[in-house]
């Protein structure tokens, strides 16, 4: 079955966290006993507040990918229900 999780590998560059950008200044409002807990272990908020914000902007963009090819994938598992998978005759395991 296709996964609606699969992902198109020509991710724009900008989501590409390999990739060096530009760093920009931004004001966020955070608990302050989290701000508090975090300064005390020497957490870098900057890159933690990154990370996890990254993670957010990922999961909304495979839920887009989802949305945006929930038809063929809808098909495609219709498809191998109805005749198995292409070229399983071939497998060996």
């Amino acid at each position: 079955m296709i996964s609606a999780q699969m992902r198109h590998t020509d991710e724009p560059a900008a989501s590409n966290p390999t990739r060096k950008a530009s760093r920009k200044p931004t004001n966020v409002s955070l608990p302050s006993d989290l701000l508090e807990r975090a300064r005390e272990l020497d957490v870098n908020i900057s890159r933690a507040s990154e990370r996890g914000l990254r993670e957010e902007v990922q999961e909304a963009e495979a839920r887009v990918w989802a949305a945006k090819h929930a038809g063929f994938i809808t098909e495609m598992n219709a498809r191998i229900e109805r005749d198995g998978l292409p070229l399983d005759e071939h497998r060996m395991f």
